[in-house]
């Protein structure tokens, strides 16, 4: 009996350990609201100014559904407005949430005239 006790609360001990170790993993990203209260659409390419974005933190892009899109693109696409690569992945819910990588993460709105308008954004996490 006094061992499946012992076995008992070594495994509560061990429940609890992963537990907190679940929560310190979560608690340590950011969410970001990109365009805070507008939400994702035109001239945010300086939204992302002085903020100091680490991989892991998550993009939150609020919109109308149909409205706009986001879509993960490289440099090139970014800068000429199209979906490179060719396999880049499209968000369409309004309520996207995005996970950053290390390094430069590039955003933009494929609809007709809403990138070259400045539906995009960069964003570069350490």
């Amino acid at each position: 009996m006094a061992g499946r006790r012992g076995s008992a609360t070594v495994a509560a001990a061990v429940l609890c350990l992963l537990a907190v170790a679940l929560h310190c993993e979560v608690a340590q990203a950011a969410i970001y609201v990109v365009g805070g209260r507008g939400g994702w659409t035109f001239n945010l390419s300086g939204w992302p100014k002085g903020k100091n974005f680490k991989a892991g933190d998550v993009l939150v892009f609020n919109y109308q559904k149909g409205a706009h899109n986001v879509v993960v693109v490289n440099k090139a696409g970014y800068n000429g407005c199209s979906t490179t690569p060719r396999n880049a992945k499209v968000y369409t819910s309004g309520k996207d949430r995005i996970r950053l990588v290390k390094g430069l993460n590039n955003f933009i709105c494929t609809l007709p005239g809403h990138c070259a308008s400045g539906m995009k954004i960069q964003v570069s996490a350490s």
